[in-house]
């Protein structure tokens, strides 16, 4: 999966190769730093005043470069995966690995203070089914008509539980199943990561 990043995005990411790469990897820190304690105007203004640069540049390159590290932890993108939307932005091969090195050392914490945080989008939390089978009725004394019901337990944030009913007859869940595969396994391929990368 490729990352699809807005023009704004970019642009708040453009500031990084004006600058030295060590400062693009205490930016990443400092990334981190702001997942874990919020944001803190007198680090971007120190930043701001090493670099020669208005506030507002450092607190957008630094805010990309969070929003950048986040999607990605999020969505669990693979190391190819990420280079290839960042080769999208035109940075150097030095820089692009530079922000894999970040993205790969930094994954893991990332996605543990995401789990922290509640979400307003529902997340999974259980599926229960049942099969029922109509074996006869008045008119017709034999015939099979299967039937799959299922219940998905949703959690959002910090709110109770929902859940959704959903029925189905087996040919069409097979059928759907088929087709998200296929549809999962085109995605991977390099000629759609091509097609996604020219799209942006």
């Amino acid at each position: 999966m490729l990352l699809v990043l807005s023009d704004e995005h970019k642009e708040h990411l453009s500031f990084l190769p004006r600058v030295e790469t060590a400062v693009v990897a205490e930016f990443g820190r400092i990334a981190l730093e702001f997942l874990r304690r919020g944001s803190s105007p007198k680090i971007y203004e120190a930043a701001a005043r090493k670099l020669c640069v208005p506030v507002d540049m450092v607190q957008h390159g630094v805010e990309g470069l969070m929003f950048l590290m986040t999607e990605s932890s999020k969505h669990m993108i693979s190391e190819v995966d990420f280079l290839d939307s960042v080769l999208d932005l035109g940075f150097g091969d030095e820089l692009h690995q530079i922000l894999v090195q970040l993205y790969l050392q930094h994954k893991r914490p990332i996605r543990s203070i995401l789990s922290q945080v509640p979400s307003t989008l529902p997340a999974y939390q259980n599926l229960e089914w049942r099969l029922d089978v109509q074996l006869a009725s008045r008119s017709i004394r034999q015939q099979v008509i299967p039937t799959l019901t299922m219940r998905l337990l949703l959690t959002r944030g910090c709110d109770g539980g929902s859940s959704r009913v959903l029925q189905t007859d087996p040919s069409t869940l097979l059928h759907l199943i088929s087709t998200l595969e296929v549809a999962l396994a085109a995605m991977k391929t390099s000629h759609s990561r091509r097609i996604l990368r020219n799209i942006k």
